[in-house]
Protein backbone atom coordinates (compact mmCIF):
# COMPACT_ATOMS: atom_id res chain seq x y z
CA UNK A 1 0.00 0.00 0.00
CA UNK A 2 1.36 3.44 -0.91
CA UNK A 3 1.88 5.93 1.92
CA UNK A 4 -0.84 8.14 0.41
CA UNK A 5 -3.38 5.31 0.54
CA UNK A 6 -2.39 4.24 4.05
CA UNK A 7 -2.51 7.78 5.44
CA UNK A 8 -5.77 8.43 3.58
CA UNK A 9 -7.33 5.69 5.70
CA UNK A 10 -6.70 7.97 8.69
CA UNK A 11 -8.00 11.11 6.98
CA UNK A 12 -11.13 11.42 9.11
CA UNK A 13 -9.10 11.29 12.33
CA UNK A 14 -6.46 13.65 11.01
CA UNK A 15 -9.10 16.07 9.76
CA UNK A 16 -10.67 16.05 13.22
CA UNK A 17 -7.29 17.00 14.71
CA UNK A 18 -6.80 19.78 12.16
CA UNK A 19 -10.23 21.24 12.74
CA UNK A 20 -9.85 21.08 16.50
CA UNK A 21 -6.58 23.02 16.20
CA UNK A 22 -8.34 25.48 13.91
CA UNK A 23 -11.09 26.05 16.44
CA UNK A 24 -8.55 26.71 19.21
CA UNK A 25 -5.82 28.91 17.68
CA UNK A 26 -2.86 30.09 19.73
CA UNK A 27 -0.43 32.86 18.83
CA UNK A 28 3.36 32.54 18.82
CA UNK A 29 4.89 31.24 22.06
CA UNK A 30 1.36 30.69 23.42
CA UNK A 31 0.93 27.24 21.82
CA UNK A 32 0.43 25.40 25.12
CA UNK A 33 -2.72 23.52 24.14
CA UNK A 34 -1.46 22.86 20.62
CA UNK A 35 1.91 21.52 21.76
CA UNK A 36 0.11 19.39 24.34
CA UNK A 37 -2.01 17.76 21.63
CA UNK A 38 1.09 17.19 19.51
CA UNK A 39 3.03 15.65 22.40
CA UNK A 40 0.15 13.41 23.48
CA UNK A 41 -0.33 12.03 19.98
CA UNK A 42 3.37 11.41 19.42
CA UNK A 43 3.69 9.62 22.77
CA UNK A 44 0.62 7.49 22.04
CA UNK A 45 2.35 6.23 18.89
CA UNK A 46 5.51 5.25 20.78
CA UNK A 47 7.57 8.25 19.69
CA UNK A 48 10.09 9.76 22.11
CA UNK A 49 8.85 13.26 23.02
CA UNK A 50 10.72 16.37 24.15
CA UNK A 51 8.75 19.48 25.13
CA UNK A 52 9.68 23.09 25.83
CA UNK A 53 12.23 23.40 23.00
CA UNK A 54 12.21 27.10 22.11
CA UNK A 55 9.61 27.72 24.85
CA UNK A 56 6.58 25.93 23.38
CA UNK A 57 8.18 23.78 20.70
CA UNK A 58 8.00 19.98 20.59
CA UNK A 59 10.49 17.50 19.15
CA UNK A 60 9.71 13.84 18.52
CA UNK A 61 12.40 11.24 17.82
CA UNK A 62 11.74 7.88 16.15
CA UNK A 63 14.36 5.28 15.22
CA UNK A 64 13.83 3.01 12.23
CA UNK A 65 14.59 -0.66 11.82
CA UNK A 66 17.85 -0.30 9.92
CA UNK A 67 21.38 0.45 11.06
CA UNK A 68 21.94 3.76 9.29
CA UNK A 69 23.19 6.63 11.42
CA UNK A 70 21.48 9.21 9.22
CA UNK A 71 18.97 11.54 10.84
CA UNK A 72 16.26 13.32 8.84
CA UNK A 73 14.41 16.31 10.28
CA UNK A 74 10.84 17.25 9.36
CA UNK A 75 9.45 20.57 10.55
CA UNK A 76 5.95 22.05 10.88
CA UNK A 77 4.84 25.38 12.37
CA UNK A 78 2.05 25.59 14.96
CA UNK A 79 1.12 29.25 15.59
CA UNK A 80 -1.94 31.23 14.50
CA UNK A 81 -2.36 34.88 13.50
CA UNK A 82 -4.01 37.86 15.25
CA UNK A 83 -6.92 37.94 12.80
CA UNK A 84 -10.66 37.84 13.48
CA UNK A 85 -12.01 34.93 11.46
CA UNK A 86 -14.68 35.80 8.89
CA UNK A 87 -16.07 32.39 8.02
CA UNK A 88 -19.16 30.46 9.07
CA UNK A 89 -17.36 27.13 9.26
CA UNK A 90 -18.58 24.75 11.96
CA UNK A 91 -15.01 24.61 13.28
CA UNK A 92 -14.31 28.35 13.03
CA UNK A 93 -12.09 29.94 15.66
CA UNK A 94 -13.57 30.06 19.14
CA UNK A 95 -10.98 32.61 20.26
CA UNK A 96 -11.79 36.25 19.45
CA UNK A 97 -9.10 37.97 17.39
CA UNK A 98 -7.10 34.81 16.70
CA UNK A 99 -7.24 32.56 13.66
CA UNK A 100 -5.31 29.90 11.78
CA UNK A 101 -5.22 32.01 8.63
CA UNK A 102 -2.01 30.55 7.20
CA UNK A 103 -2.64 26.82 7.49
CA UNK A 104 -0.26 26.04 10.33
CA UNK A 105 -3.02 23.85 11.78
CA UNK A 106 -2.80 21.86 8.54
CA UNK A 107 1.00 21.76 8.56
CA UNK A 108 0.99 20.42 12.12
CA UNK A 109 -1.57 17.80 11.16
CA UNK A 110 0.38 16.69 8.10
CA UNK A 111 3.49 16.16 10.20
CA UNK A 112 1.45 14.25 12.77
CA UNK A 113 0.13 12.08 9.94
CA UNK A 114 3.67 11.40 8.74
CA UNK A 115 4.81 10.59 12.28
CA UNK A 116 1.95 8.13 12.84
CA UNK A 117 2.61 6.39 9.54
CA UNK A 118 6.34 6.07 10.24
CA UNK A 119 5.72 4.84 13.78
CA UNK A 120 3.37 2.15 12.47
CA UNK A 121 5.52 0.98 9.55
CA UNK A 122 9.09 1.64 10.78
CA UNK A 123 10.14 0.92 7.21
CA UNK A 124 13.17 3.19 7.28
CA UNK A 125 16.78 3.30 8.37
CA UNK A 126 18.28 5.90 10.66
CA UNK A 127 16.23 8.32 12.74
CA UNK A 128 13.32 10.65 12.07
CA UNK A 129 13.25 13.94 14.00
CA UNK A 130 9.82 15.61 14.07
CA UNK A 131 10.13 19.34 14.77
CA UNK A 132 6.97 21.19 15.78
CA UNK A 133 7.97 24.84 15.83
CA UNK A 134 6.24 27.71 17.63
CA UNK A 135 6.04 31.36 16.65
CA UNK A 136 6.79 31.33 12.92
CA UNK A 137 4.78 34.48 12.22
CA UNK A 138 7.57 37.00 12.83
CA UNK A 139 8.30 36.21 16.48
CA UNK A 140 11.44 34.15 15.94
CA UNK A 141 10.33 30.64 16.80
CA UNK A 142 13.00 28.96 14.67
CA UNK A 143 15.72 31.07 16.23
CA UNK A 144 14.35 30.27 19.68
CA UNK A 145 14.55 26.54 18.99
CA UNK A 146 18.05 26.89 17.55
CA UNK A 147 19.17 28.91 20.58
CA UNK A 148 17.77 26.11 22.73
CA UNK A 149 20.17 23.69 21.06
CA UNK A 150 17.77 22.14 18.54
CA UNK A 151 20.39 20.62 16.25
CA UNK A 152 22.99 19.96 18.93
CA UNK A 153 20.46 18.04 21.03
CA UNK A 154 18.69 16.47 18.04
CA UNK A 155 21.26 16.34 15.23
CA UNK A 156 19.93 16.18 11.67
CA UNK A 157 21.78 15.49 8.43
CA UNK A 158 18.97 17.09 6.44
CA UNK A 159 15.80 19.01 7.30
CA UNK A 160 12.62 19.56 5.29
CA UNK A 161 9.57 21.81 5.56
CA UNK A 162 6.29 22.16 3.68
CA UNK A 163 3.71 24.94 3.24
CA UNK A 164 0.24 24.82 1.72
CA UNK A 165 -0.51 27.00 -1.31
CA UNK A 166 -4.22 27.65 -1.88
CA UNK A 167 -5.49 28.24 -5.38
CA UNK A 168 -2.93 26.31 -7.39
CA UNK A 169 -3.21 22.98 -9.17
CA UNK A 170 -4.46 20.74 -6.35
CA UNK A 171 -1.81 18.23 -5.36
CA UNK A 172 1.07 19.92 -7.20
CA UNK A 173 4.30 20.32 -5.27
CA UNK A 174 6.78 23.06 -6.11
CA UNK A 175 10.32 23.35 -4.82
CA UNK A 176 13.11 25.65 -5.97
CA UNK A 177 16.86 25.30 -5.45
CA UNK A 178 18.72 28.35 -4.14
CA UNK A 179 17.04 31.54 -2.94
CA UNK A 180 13.34 30.68 -2.74
CA UNK A 181 11.91 33.19 -0.24
CA UNK A 182 13.00 36.69 0.70
CA UNK A 183 14.64 38.00 3.83
CA UNK A 184 12.43 40.23 5.94
CA UNK A 185 13.06 43.16 8.23
CA UNK A 186 10.35 44.81 10.31
CA UNK A 187 10.65 48.50 11.17
CA UNK A 188 9.13 51.02 13.54
CA UNK A 189 9.62 54.75 13.06
CA UNK A 190 8.82 57.16 15.91
CA UNK A 191 8.31 60.79 14.95
CA UNK A 192 8.45 63.29 17.81
CA UNK A 193 7.19 66.80 17.14
CA UNK A 194 5.61 69.35 19.45
CA UNK A 195 1.91 69.17 20.24
CA UNK A 196 -0.35 72.16 19.81
CA UNK A 197 -3.95 73.25 19.43
CA UNK A 198 -5.34 72.27 16.04
CA UNK A 199 -6.24 75.93 15.45
CA UNK A 200 -2.69 77.09 16.23
CA UNK A 201 -0.36 74.90 14.15
CA UNK A 202 2.35 77.56 14.16
CA UNK A 203 2.92 76.88 17.86
CA UNK A 204 3.83 73.24 17.29
CA UNK A 205 5.85 70.89 15.11
CA UNK A 206 3.23 68.73 13.42
CA UNK A 207 4.38 65.08 13.36
CA UNK A 208 1.53 64.20 10.99
CA UNK A 209 2.98 66.46 8.30
CA UNK A 210 6.40 64.95 8.94
CA UNK A 211 4.85 61.51 8.75
CA UNK A 212 3.26 62.26 5.38
CA UNK A 213 6.52 63.55 3.93
CA UNK A 214 8.39 60.53 5.24
CA UNK A 215 5.92 58.04 3.75
CA UNK A 216 6.35 59.65 0.33
CA UNK A 217 10.12 59.85 0.57
CA UNK A 218 10.64 56.26 1.70
CA UNK A 219 8.92 55.03 -1.45
CA UNK A 220 11.78 56.45 -3.53
CA UNK A 221 14.31 54.00 -2.06
CA UNK A 222 13.21 51.03 -4.15
CA UNK A 223 12.41 53.12 -7.24
CA UNK A 224 15.47 55.39 -7.18
CA UNK A 225 18.21 53.83 -5.01
CA UNK A 226 17.96 50.07 -5.46
CA UNK A 227 19.26 48.39 -8.62
CA UNK A 228 16.14 47.74 -10.73
CA UNK A 229 17.50 44.26 -11.50
CA UNK A 230 17.55 43.44 -7.77
CA UNK A 231 14.27 42.62 -6.05
CA UNK A 232 13.27 44.76 -3.09
CA UNK A 233 10.01 45.71 -1.39
CA UNK A 234 9.44 48.42 1.22
CA UNK A 235 5.88 48.47 2.53
CA UNK A 236 4.53 50.82 5.19
CA UNK A 237 1.71 48.87 6.81
CA UNK A 238 0.88 50.95 9.88
CA UNK A 239 0.26 54.70 10.27
CA UNK A 240 -0.68 56.00 13.71
CA UNK A 241 -1.09 59.55 15.02
CA UNK A 242 -3.42 61.55 17.21
CA UNK A 243 -6.60 60.90 19.14
CA UNK A 244 -8.61 64.13 18.91
CA UNK A 245 -10.05 66.40 16.21
CA UNK A 246 -8.57 69.61 17.58
CA UNK A 247 -5.16 68.51 18.86
CA UNK A 248 -1.93 68.35 16.89
CA UNK A 249 -0.31 65.31 18.50
CA UNK A 250 3.12 65.16 20.05
CA UNK A 251 4.09 61.97 18.22
CA UNK A 252 3.34 59.87 15.17
CA UNK A 253 4.34 56.32 14.32
CA UNK A 254 5.00 54.32 11.15
CA UNK A 255 5.68 50.62 10.82
CA UNK A 256 6.21 48.16 8.02
CA UNK A 257 8.43 45.60 6.38
CA UNK A 258 11.37 45.32 3.97
CA UNK A 259 11.85 42.26 1.72
CA UNK A 260 15.09 41.53 -0.13
CA UNK A 261 17.12 38.64 -1.55
CA UNK A 262 20.55 40.32 -1.49
CA UNK A 263 22.53 41.38 1.61
CA UNK A 264 23.89 44.50 -0.10
CA UNK A 265 20.41 45.65 -1.13
CA UNK A 266 19.17 44.88 2.38
CA UNK A 267 21.89 47.09 3.87
CA UNK A 268 21.28 49.84 1.29
CA UNK A 269 17.57 50.05 2.07
CA UNK A 270 18.23 50.32 5.81
CA UNK A 271 20.94 52.94 5.26
CA UNK A 272 18.75 55.10 3.02
CA UNK A 273 15.82 54.85 5.42
CA UNK A 274 17.94 56.30 8.22
CA UNK A 275 19.44 58.99 5.95
CA UNK A 276 16.04 60.10 4.64
CA UNK A 277 14.60 60.14 8.16
CA UNK A 278 17.48 62.27 9.40
CA UNK A 279 17.05 64.72 6.51
CA UNK A 280 13.30 65.08 6.98
CA UNK A 281 13.74 65.48 10.73
CA UNK A 282 16.14 68.37 10.11
CA UNK A 283 13.82 69.91 7.52
CA UNK A 284 10.82 70.04 9.84
CA UNK A 285 12.60 70.45 13.18
CA UNK A 286 11.32 67.11 14.48
CA UNK A 287 13.00 64.04 15.95
CA UNK A 288 12.76 60.74 14.07
CA UNK A 289 13.91 57.44 15.57
CA UNK A 290 14.21 54.49 13.17
CA UNK A 291 14.26 50.92 14.50
CA UNK A 292 14.90 48.20 11.88
CA UNK A 293 14.94 44.57 13.01
CA UNK A 294 16.21 41.47 11.18
CA UNK A 295 13.29 39.01 11.39
CA UNK A 296 13.83 36.44 8.62
CA UNK A 297 16.87 35.33 6.65
CA UNK A 298 16.74 34.55 2.94
CA UNK A 299 15.41 31.01 2.56
CA UNK A 300 17.92 29.07 0.45
CA UNK A 301 17.18 25.49 -0.53
CA UNK A 302 20.20 23.21 -0.91
CA UNK A 303 20.74 21.76 -4.38
CA UNK A 304 21.00 18.07 -3.42
CA UNK A 305 18.05 18.16 -1.05
CA UNK A 306 15.92 20.06 -3.57
CA UNK A 307 16.61 17.36 -6.16
CA UNK A 308 15.73 14.68 -3.62
CA UNK A 309 12.48 16.44 -2.70
CA UNK A 310 11.50 16.73 -6.36
CA UNK A 311 12.31 13.06 -7.01
CA UNK A 312 10.19 11.92 -4.08
CA UNK A 313 7.31 14.17 -5.09
CA UNK A 314 7.53 12.80 -8.64
CA UNK A 315 7.39 9.25 -7.28
CA UNK A 316 4.28 10.06 -5.23
CA UNK A 317 2.37 12.53 -7.39
CA UNK A 318 3.74 12.08 -10.92
CA UNK A 319 6.05 14.31 -12.94
CA UNK A 320 3.18 16.49 -14.17
CA UNK A 321 2.47 17.52 -10.56
CA UNK A 322 6.01 18.66 -9.70
CA UNK A 323 7.36 22.14 -10.44
CA UNK A 324 11.09 22.62 -9.92
CA UNK A 325 11.24 26.19 -11.24
CA UNK A 326 8.64 28.25 -9.38
CA UNK A 327 9.21 31.98 -9.10
CA UNK A 328 10.95 33.09 -5.88
CA UNK A 329 8.49 34.41 -3.30
CA UNK A 330 8.76 37.83 -1.66
CA UNK A 331 7.08 36.31 1.37
CA UNK A 332 9.36 35.12 4.15
CA UNK A 333 9.65 32.04 6.32
CA UNK A 334 11.78 31.47 9.41
CA UNK A 335 12.56 27.89 8.37
CA UNK A 336 15.31 29.81 6.57
CA UNK A 337 17.28 29.89 9.82
CA UNK A 338 17.12 26.11 10.14
CA UNK A 339 18.44 25.84 6.58
CA UNK A 340 21.41 28.00 7.58
CA UNK A 341 22.30 25.33 10.14
CA UNK A 342 21.41 22.14 8.23
CA UNK A 343 21.01 21.50 4.48
CA UNK A 344 17.47 20.90 3.35
CA UNK A 345 14.56 22.06 1.25
CA UNK A 346 11.27 23.88 1.70
CA UNK A 347 8.39 23.10 -0.66
CA UNK A 348 4.83 24.25 -1.36
CA UNK A 349 1.83 21.95 -1.85
CA UNK A 350 -1.16 23.32 -3.75
CA UNK A 351 -4.67 23.05 -2.35
CA UNK A 352 -8.06 24.06 -3.65
CA UNK A 353 -8.85 27.67 -4.42
CA UNK A 354 -10.44 30.13 -2.02
CA UNK A 355 -9.17 32.93 0.12
CA UNK A 356 -5.42 33.50 0.22
CA UNK A 357 -3.35 32.90 3.33
CA UNK A 358 -3.45 35.71 5.93
CA UNK A 359 -7.02 36.46 4.89
CA UNK A 360 -9.89 36.31 7.38
CA UNK A 361 -11.85 34.02 5.02
CA UNK A 362 -9.03 31.48 4.51
CA UNK A 363 -9.47 27.77 5.21
CA UNK A 364 -6.99 24.92 4.83
CA UNK A 365 -7.77 22.21 2.26
CA UNK A 366 -8.06 19.01 4.30
CA UNK A 367 -7.90 16.87 1.15
CA UNK A 368 -4.15 17.52 0.85
CA UNK A 369 -3.36 16.21 4.34
CA UNK A 370 -2.52 12.67 3.09
CA UNK A 371 -0.44 14.11 0.25
CA UNK A 372 1.68 16.29 2.49
CA UNK A 373 2.01 13.62 5.16
CA UNK A 374 3.04 11.00 2.59
CA UNK A 375 5.63 13.36 1.09
CA UNK A 376 7.17 14.05 4.50
CA UNK A 377 7.15 10.38 5.46
CA UNK A 378 8.72 9.31 2.17
CA UNK A 379 11.53 11.83 2.70
CA UNK A 380 12.47 9.89 5.83
CA UNK A 381 12.14 6.51 4.15
CA UNK A 382 14.31 7.50 1.19
CA UNK A 383 16.81 9.96 2.67
CA UNK A 384 17.62 8.07 5.87
CA UNK A 385 19.16 5.39 3.69
CA UNK A 386 20.93 7.81 1.32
Amino acid sequence: MSPIDRISADLDALTAIRRDLHAHPELGFEEVRTSGIVAENLASWGIEVHRGIGRTGVVGVLTGRGTSARRIGLRADMDALPIEEATNLPYRSTVPGKMHACGHDGHTTMLLGAAKYLAETRDFDGTAVFIFQPAEEGLGGARAMLADGLFSRFPCDEVYGLHNNPGGRVGELSVRAGAAMAAADFFDIRIVGRGAHGAQPHRGVDPVVVQAALVQALQTIVSRNADPLQSAVLSITQVHAGAAYNVIPEEAHLAGTIRTFDDDIRALVAKRMREIAAGIAATFGAEIVVDIRNIFSVLRNSEAQTRAAAEIATELFGAAKVDTAPEPKMGSEDFADMLLAVPGAYAWLDGKGGAAVHNAAYDFDDAIIPLGAAYLARLVERRSAA
